[in-house]
């Protein structure tokens, strides 16, 4: 019988483990794109063909190509950066990209921008300070996540050191990335050549095999009672179980993913299932298992329905459970109890246990760069010249300053204050728990704006909430430019999610703490009709709430959406469309 496979699974096949002719590609001048075959394997390497949207129906009209620019992720497993690390960057931004750098949704960075004739440049400049870019995007096992600030406890430290464990364990053992990005003749997955002898041996993926993994696979660590990281919206998540401070083990869950197409009911966000417990030294083996059930059992044919939250619904989490453990050779123990707060972070000053002082920043839509009478880019610049601590990116694109001395906080604030940048504390509750993918000008899903809308938008709801007293209430509020749902819109309190230029579709309670999904309230809105379809919202939440009650809470209580209780029934239960409209 034949297996039916996408076409991206004979790409992957055919790919000489991720080289294709990328290399080729990359010298040739009469375009500033590559082969569309080979678009699809450097995503593997960590980056993105895109082009300027802006200005495209422009160069139609000329007879020109597209203008063709690439975006590169960087694998920060974590989201650390060194001091030293972030100068360099620093300069990647002015040498090669646009100026900017781009906290992602998933504690990394991004560049955008890059020309053709730069792309190698930059990724040798971002390898020289030991910093890659492999498996950033593609379909493996990609950027690991953990709690926000690994300086906060034992704890916090140790689920940061076994994110940085899964990372690199999961990382491709191709030398692709080194041949063609860093001149390397064949190397190893560590970046060391390979002897004369040793090359006429057959390169091999031991843990992904010739074609890789069905679909992009994440993977995220949480510390309760912060959900900082969203653990429910990946696909597979380590929940840290605390014993007198310190980890006893983990809760794993599977099955949780954001992305869906507008229109197939077949396709829809899912939470993550608590398929048991582990003990702290079985995470890597777990992770490997995990990832290898989802290569053998993963969707291979159509790619809407390839990542493992499918997987888990066509399979039942007992049947994945039970091969897990069949490859692992023990079983697994029950979920243990544990509690979840919220899925924010918390901006301002806080100091550690060790009385060192740690500062998050709020960065709009993780984007840094310099504008007038906001230099936000110079200022870390020049913080990173004196801090001694490290700079840690967060999933809610935010940056936390850490480990810094009672001395130099009080130089960080003045720095700060010089350039105009002001810490996040005094912004409303709703502008502190937003975010927005990038959507346009580079992102070629994008049906409608995000990251460049977001920020009026709030404008315009700031002045409902403050009507209603709510300014300084925490709401959760999260926009993106298509369904793929990079910004994790799905377990927004309030979800904006693109259909069409200036139009999108509203979504209304999720929980707060990142335990539950949100419904589609109204389709099609645009900025006017948004405001006013929450403002009457906003005003009676503040009436009728309860002791404690988020907004997504309320706004089940209340009626206006059904609660989502499993992924499979988010297209159900959609009684409010009719009511909103």
């Amino acid at each position: 019988m034949t297996v039916k496979r996408s076409r991206n699974e004979s790409l992957k096949e055919n790919s000489r483990f991720l080289r294709g002719t990328i290399a080729d590609g990359l010298t040739l001048p009469a375009t500033g794109a590559i082969a569309e075959d080979d678009t699809q394997l450097l995503k593997f390497h960590g980056s993105y063909l895109q082009d300027n949207r802006d200005v495209r129906g422009e160069r139609t009209k000329k007879k020109l190509e597209k203008a063709f620019i690439f975006m590169v992720r960087l694998r920060i497993p974590g989201g650390l950066v060194k001091p030293e690390q972030w100068l360099a960057l620093d300069r990647v931004a002015t040498d090669y990209a646009n100026g900017s750098l781009r906290i992602t949704t998933r504690a990394t960075f991004q560049f955008h921008g890059i020309i053709k004739s730069n792309l190698k440049r930059a990724m040798q400049a971002i390898n020289a300070v030991g910093i890659d870019t492999k498996a950033a995007c593609g379909d493996v096992n990609r950027g690991v996540m953990s709690v926000a600030n690994p300086y906060l406890s034992k704890a916090h430290m140790e689920a940061y050191e076994r994110a940085k464990d899964v990372s690199n364990h999961l990382v491709p053992r191709s030398g692709a990335y080194h041949e063609i990005w860093l001149d390397g003749a064949r190397v190893d997955a560590d970046g060391k050549p390979i002897r004369a002898e040793e090359k006429e041996q057959k390169e091999e993926e031991p843990i992904y095999g010739t074609f890789y993994l069905p679909r992009k696979f994440k993977i995220v660590f949480a510390v309760p009672p912060d959900n900082d990281v969203d653990v429910f919206a990946h696909d597979l998540g380590f929940i840290a179980i605390l014993e007198k401070g310190k980890i006893a083990g983990w809760n794993v869950t599977v099955g949780g993913g954001m992305g869906m197409t507008h229109g197939d009911p077949k396709t829809f966000p899912r939470t993550g299932d608590a398929m048991g417990f582990c003990g702290p030294d079985q995470v890597v083996e777990v992770a490997e298992r995990v990832v290898t059930v989802q290569r053998d059992w993963g969707n291979r044919e159509n790619r809407a329905n390839a990542r493992l939250k499918y997987t888990i619904e066509t399979h039942g989490l007992a049947a994945f459970r039970a091969e897990v453990e069949r490859r692992l050779g023990y079983e697994l123990g029950e979920p243990r109890p544990y509690h979840f707060d919220s899925t924010g972070d918390r901006i301002g000053w806080r100091q550690g246990r060790d009385k060192k002082w740690h500062l998050t920043l709020f960065i709009e839509n993780g984007r840094i760069k310099d504008r007038p009478g906001h230099t936000l880019r110079s200022a870390l610049r020049e913080i990173a010249e004196f801090h001694t601590g490290a700079f840690v990116l967060t999933s809610n694109q935010n940056l936390i300053i850490a480990n810094v001395s009672a001395t130099a906080k009080g130089r960080i604030d003045a720095v700060l204050k010089e350039h105009g940048i002001a810490i996040g504390s005094e912004l409303s509750g709703l502008r502190r728990n937003s975010m927005a993918c990038v959507a346009l000008p580079t992102c070629g899903l994008a049906l409608a704006e995000s990251e460049r809308f977001l920020p009026e938008l709030l404008t315009a709801l700031e002045e409902s909430l403050d009507k209603a007293g709510l300014k300084d209430d925490d709401i959760v509020i999260r926009m993106t430019g298509c369904p793929n749902g990079c910004a994790r819109p799905y377990l927004a309190e309030i979800g904006l999610v693109g259909r069409n230029p200036g139009l999108y579709n509203l979504y209304l309670g999720a929980a707060f703490n990142g335990e539950r999904l949100n419904k589609l309230y109204a389709e099609d809105v645009d900025k006017a009709r948004i405001v006013r379809l929450l403002e009457p919202i906003f005003e009676h939440y503040a009436k009728e709430r309860e002791e404690g009650e988020h907004f997504g809470d309320f706004a089940i209580r209340a009626g206006y959406v059904r609660a989502t209780t499993a992924g499979n029934r988010f297209h159900a239960d959609l009684a409010s469309i009719k009511a909103a409209s």
